[in-house]
């Protein structure tokens, strides 16, 4: 069995210099394709870094005191969960763009920062009105040390190789990615996986396999962003000794997607989105104001509706 390797961001600008403009090299939609990942360097100034440092550890502390019920609890890997932490604490806060959360102008800011948004757009090949709003969530340091098993995120482990190969073969119709604000070595991902069936080896491994054929880590600096396809075989291994603080978040284009609108609502952002408002954003990004854009974005998602009845992508009990 071939050695795990390791990936870190993609040669770019010195750190900090152009903050707001992401790297033209790679490709980003060829390297999606292809590896099923891309990860960029530093997306954030010293400043917004710190903010978010500032903003996500006042957050975390709510959600370990039971004071913000829209978490991800251990040892429950995918949703549903619980709304207090319980015994074994927590690994995720959930719904950064709440318009009850702590700090949520600054997490929106974030969430529809330019370089977020040229980013999304050049793998989506959109325009600022093709773009719908979906997640934004915060991944934190595990109160126990803590896995997820092997996993595609909207194709259950137990999809038949037809059934899968149908599923992977749709269009890319979102874009997700990961912006850690700490040193960040937690995902796993097994490049090229997200065009095929998985191998009989990939489907004969423990769910919690130590090492998987052609497995690679991606290790993020602080402030450095990968984006990936949600259907690349991968899993997130967690340690309670090491500080997290990574926002994962995820885009889509406007349309009827059955599948991807169930990933998105399973999570409840449906309750809550038609009472946020982004317009007082200032930024200007293709020459029109994020808060615009934003808004436009945020009414794509009032579209998709609530969300009561479509069901877990897992299967809603892991």
């Amino acid at each position: 069995m071939a050695a795990p390797t390791t990936t870190t961001a993609a040669p770019g600008p010195p750190r900090h210099d152009s903050p707001h403009t992401p790297t033209t090299k790679p490709d980003l939609r060829h390297e999606l394709s292809t590896k099923g990942y891309v990860l960029l360097p530093s997306i954030l100034t010293p400043t917004e870094l710190a903010s978010l440092r500032a903003a996500t550890a006042e957050v975390t502390t709510l959600a370990r005191t039971g004071q913000w019920p829209h978490i991800r609890t251990l040892p429950k890997q995918f949703p549903p969960w619980p709304s207090t932490p319980g015994p074994t604490g927590i690994w995720g806060v959930q719904h950064l763009l709440h318009p009850s959360m702590p700090h949520s102008a600054l997490f929106a800011a974030s969430y529809f920062h330019p370089a977020i948004l040229a980013s999304v757009s050049e793998i989506l090949r959109a325009s600022p009105d093709d773009l719908v709003m979906e997640l934004y969530n915060l991944l934190v340091r595990p109160d126990a040390d803590f896995q997820l098993r092997w996993h595609r995120d909207d194709i259950p482990p137990t999809a038949s190789t037809e059934e899968e190969v149908a599923r992977l073969q749709k269009p890319i119709l979102h874009a997700q990615w990961n912006l850690a604000l700490y040193d960040d070595e937690s995902l796993l991902v097994v490049p090229g996986s997200q065009k095929r069936a998985r191998t009989e080896e990939e489907r004969g491994a423990a769910p919690y396999e130590e090492m998987i054929e052609g497995m690679e880590t991606v290790r993020m600096k602080a402030g450095d962003v990968v984006f990936y396809d949600n259907n690349i075989l991968h899993t997130g291994r967690y340690s309670k000794d090491r500080e997290r603080a990574t926002l994962h978040g995820s885009m889509g284009l406007r349309g009827e997607e059955t599948d991807r609108a169930r990933n998105v609502l399973q999570h409840g952002v449906g309750a809550w989105v038609r009472d946020c408002d982004f317009s007082s954003l200032e930024v200007n990004w293709e020459g029109r104001r994020i808060g615009d854009v934003a808004e436009g974005m945020r009414r794509g998602l009032v579209e998709m509706g609530t969300g009561e009845h479509v069901g877990w992508s897992q299967g809603g009990e892991e």
